[in-house]
């Protein structure tokens, strides 16, 4: 792990740096919205405006990038984030949010695709998982601090906003300034969604199932917590929960997700996650049991995307793991438009405490689809699946799935050849 941060340590500060704007856009944006008048709904079309923008952002950047290149793609995208983040205070409205939001998500998946083609481009095939964990961990590491960073000004004030502004940035100074060379980048036309529905009906039900969870906890939580009175410090350590969990649960998950039937493991893991999404709807606002609801489903939820990860790639060949990975990201990213609209209706209809309800089906379907896929065809033999699994983290794009799958198989090679 050292010897990865050694070489790419400016694009792993870089990247902390851009999620600590990109987390605290998201918190700041649901409590300014309350602050603003705005109601449940109307914040939940602008939460949902980021994703559609993501997954313009995902189709489109490789060919930007093949066009004029990484290092422009990634100065202009950088550019117009911390444009649109100073105009957020100096203009107060929803559908202009909106559209603001659309932007600020399609370039911060450009800018994802850009950071994470030169990661791969840096890593060999001995360090490339380890260095994909590295990368998820200093992204969770980011969003965490941003909550933190919500405290230290008036998000009813501007400064806040200049704050992330100036943040993302300085983001781009030591990834600019020391990235070389510039990686050679060949975008892979994805398979239909028919034929990776074929391949595993589980990852691609599951991957639209987990689009609406995650998106109701990076889009929606801050909203819920000015809706049931949380004070700012309160709403901080909540929505920091839901990354902490991701941060410390991965990795136990994935130590067993190598060592029993990955559904058995996905079923079991996603019904425990909507028990704490069922805590939340129980708590009735109290503050403790908020906290751990926060924690199981943050911490398991992003895990299962890994899982769900790990599970397709035992059914694919190397030559298909690029177009499938695309596939996986847009079925996720189908999910992720849809799961605050929704959200937002619930809480606007029932109140506050409906923010669980749309987390708590979702995964109960999840369970369900799970255990009836393990009807329906046989596990992969245990030695075909061992050290496959890779963390990944459910804001990346296409390229870090594509990524993790190769880093599983390049896993599974070096295992059968010792």
């Amino acid at each position: 792990m050292l010897q990865v941060l050694s070489s790419s340590w400016a694009l792993m500060l870089g990247m902390m740096l851009l999620m600590v704007g990109n987390g605290l856009q998201g918190t700041l944006l649901g409590v300014r919205g309350d602050i603003e008048g705005f109601s449940p709904f109307a914040m939940s079309i602008v939460m949902s405006a980021y994703f559609v923008g993501f997954l313009g952002g995902s189709r489109m950047t490789p060919t930007m990038i093949r066009r004029v290149g990484h290092v422009r793609v990634f100065a202009a995208l950088g550019s117009f984030i911390s444009a649109v983040l100073i105009l957020y205070p100096t203009w107060t409205d929803p559908w202009a949010w909106t559209l603001m939001r659309v932007i600020i998500g399609f370039c911060f998946s450009g800018v994802y695709v850009t950071a994470e083609s030169w990661l791969n481009n840096s890593a060999d095939n001995q360090n490339r998982g380890k260095a994909l964990s590295l990368y998820m961990i200093m992204q969770m590491l980011g969003i965490i601090i941003a909550q933190a960073l919500l405290l230290v000004a008036d998000p009813g004030g501007y400064v806040l906003f200049v704050i992330i502004s100036v943040l993302v940035s300085v983001s781009f100074a030591p990834i600019l300034l020391s990235v070389s060379p510039t990686p050679a980048f060949e975008a892979t036309k994805p398979k239909t969604l028919r034929e990776i529905m074929e391949i595993s009906p589980l990852g691609c039900v599951g991957m639209f199932l987990l689009g609406g969870v995650f998106a109701a906890q990076f889009g929606m939580s801050a909203v819920y917590g000015t809706q049931v009175g949380l004070t700012l410090g309160q709403i901080s350590l909540f929505v920091s929960m839901f990354y902490i969990g991701a941060t410390l649960i991965q990795y136990p998950l994935g130590w067993l997700s190598d060592r029993m039937d990955r559904r058995q493991l996905i079923m079991i893991v996603a019904a425990v996650c909507a028990v704490g999404a069922f805590i939340g709807m129980a708590s009735g606002g109290q503050y403790t049991l908020l906290l751990v609801s926060a924690f199981l489903i943050g911490g398991l939820s992003n895990p299962l995307y890994s899982l769900l990860v790990a599970y397709t790639n035992d059914f694919i060949e190397l030559e298909d793991m690029a177009s499938v990975s695309g596939g996986l990201v847009f079925i996720n990213g189908l999910g992720a438009i849809s799961g605050p609209i929704i959200t937002g209706w619930l809480m606007s209809t029932f109140g506050a405490g409906a923010y669980f309800l749309l987390i708590a089906t979702l995964l109960v379907m999840l369970t369900l689809y799970a255990a009836y896929r393990m009807t329906q065809r046989a596990s992969p033999a245990s030695e075909e699946t061992s050290s496959s699994y890779a963390p990944v983290s459910m804001s990346s794009s296409a390229l870090a799935v594509e990524y993790a799958l190769e880093a599983g198989a390049e896993e599974d090679e070096s295992s059968e050849a010792s």
